[in-house]
Formats: C-alpha cells, structure tokens, sequence
C-alpha cells in the first residue's frame, strides 16, 4: 500500500484503469474530462482506458436484439437438432473474423463458470478456442475443474502451439488437467501403453463426464490445422481425402456423414475418445469458408449438439443442408 493510501503498482493501475473505464464507458465522460478527475495527462487517461478494455474490466452488452441472428439461431437449430446455438453478427469485409464468435463463446464458458457447484469443462484447442479464452475475464473458480481433450505435446515433446487449458487456467483460478500425451503416438501398441497411465485414465474419463465440452472444427485440406500444425503429412492427407475425410474434431477425422475414419492415422490419435453429444453439451466453435464442409459433416453425424458461428456460416449451413 502506498503512504497516500491507494494500493500500489500493478493494483493500483488496474483500480485506476477501472475507473478511467467506469467514467468513459458508464458516465460518458470524455478523456480530458478523464485526465481532470484523475489528474493525469489525457494520454495517461486514453491509455487508462485502454488497459481497462485489454484487462476485460470492461463488458460491452448490446442491448438490441438482433433479429437476423435470431433467426438464423431458430433455424439451424431446428435444422440439426442443436440443444444450444448462438449465432452472431458478421463483419462483412471480415466474415472470417474470430473476435464476435470468441466474445459469445467466452460468455457461455463464464456462465457456467459461475456456478456456485462443481463443473468441468473441457477444451480442444486450436486458434478459435485460444481466442475464447483470451475473451474471459480474470475471475476466481476453484471449485470447477478445465481438462484437455487432447494431447499437448508434439512428437519431439516439445508443447502444441494453442493449447486453450492451462491459459483458461491462469484466467479463472480453477484447476486444470493437461492431456499428458503426444497427439500421436507412433502406431496403435505405443498409444495402448500410452494409455494404461494412471493419468492418462483419470483425464480422458474427466471428458467423459465434462458439463461443457467446446471444440474447434477442423478442415481436411492443404490449410487445414493438422497438416500447418505438423500432424499430417501430405501424402497422409491425399490418402485421407480419397478415403472420404470432410474433418476433424481433435484430432479424429471423419467423413462427409460425421463417422470415424477407419485409417492408421486415427488409430494412433491420442486424444479422449470423442463425446457423445447426445448426452453432453458440445459445441463447436467455428467461422470462415474453409471450415463448411467439416461443420456441416459434424452436425450431419451428430458429433455436436452446440454452435458457436456467425451470420455468413449459419446462412451457408442453411444452404447446404
């Protein structure tokens, strides 16, 4: 505590930042009606402001229903058969843009990180969730419990890039349960042994019983994540696509119809087998073009019964269905 009373470094900028926020956001103050009331400069008082937005103290709440959105989110809905869908606006010069999909997808996880009793949610991971969960704000939830559905190390055993648990984690206080595997093993008797650990039993039966489970969807061409990501080779990939293979959720591909591949890629996938959506939550978190095919697949074959999109997706699922 500093000798004028105010709390000191770090907490102190952020009370400070919480107030420039407040007085800017709530009050309409502008920012050299800011920088008067704190007695700092309206640069110190622009940048006040933008840490209280970086920092999420900020919640920006549109209070307008968007009929459009609605709409599209009673459609699909009825369409596949969803237990949940939320569909937001899109940036018509970005219909690709992850921010608005994040924001939503963030909200749902806060939700039920709220709940007073004892939650898990598990995670994919990928560039979509990694952005959901930089959208949570900072809270204190000890009682729940964030699981991986995958393995977080690559075949070298250095970390995956994106993995979204233990930066969830950090965010919100709980306790987490990183996947302890490669998200391949070498054959199918290397991924059996893999999975005898103790550890490795406790986490894949956690996703079994998770009250939330989000994931990304995963395309089947020359961008998809598998093949960026170093998981999949080319050849590997040719193969897959004359097999059938529309996506992948986590790892395990799937055709046009949302069933499991029977292949020597999927036989040495790692990750926990995927959920049943008819008895768990699952949603999908997903936006852009590249991503139709495997979407629409998954909804087909039932691998999700929750969406997370935009209105240029949901308008395409419409289409295609």
């Amino acid at each position: 505590m500093a000798a004028n009373g105010k709390p000191s470094g770090d907490a102190g900028r952020l009370d400070d930042a919480a107030r420039a926020g407040w007085l800017y956001y709530v009050a309409g103050n502008t920012q050299d009606d800011i920088a008067r009331k704190l007695g700092v400069s309206r640069q110190s008082a622009q940048r006040l402001v933008s840490l209280a937005v970086s920092e999420r103290l900020i919640k920006v709440r549109l209070d307008h229903p968007i009929g459009r959105c609605m709409d599209l989110a009673e459609a699909v809905t009825a369409r596949y058969g969803l237990r949940m869908c939320e569909i937001v606006p899109s940036d018509p010069d970005a219909p690709e843009l992850l921010t608005g999909v994040a924001i939503a997808a963030a909200a749902e996880m806060e939700r039920v990180l709220k709940s007073p009793e004892e939650k898990i949610i598990a995670l994919g991971t990928g560039r979509a969730l990694k952005a959901c969960v930089e959208q949570l704000p900072q809270m204190t939830c000890p009682q729940h419990r964030i699981v991986s559905r995958l393995g977080n190390m690559m075949s070298d055993g250095s970390a995956t890039p994106y993995n979204a648990v233990i930066r969830m984690a950090d965010r919100v206080g709980a306790q987490h349960y990183p996947f302890p595997l490669p998200v391949l093993a070498r054959d199918a008797a290397e991924l059996d042994v893999l999975h005898q650990q103790g550890a490795v039993r406790n986490t894949i039966a956690l996703c079994a019983k998770a009250d939330l489970t989000l994931v990304g969807i995963g395309q089947i061409d020359l961008g998809a994540p598998l093949v960026v990501d170093g998981f999949l080779s080319k050849d590997e990939l040719h193969e897959l696509e004359a097999a059938g293979a529309a996506g992948e959720i986590t790892s395990w591909i799937y055709d046009a119809e949302g069933r499991l591949i029977d292949c020597d890629y999927n036989a040495r996938v790692a990750s926990a087998p995927l959920p049943k959506a008819a008895e768990n939550l699952v949603i999908a978190v997903a936006v852009g073009q590249a991503k139709l095919r495997a979407l629409t697949a998954a909804l087909r074959g039932g691998l999700i019964n929750g969406l997370i999109t935009n209105e240029a997706m949901a308008q395409e699922l419409l289409r295609r269905s």
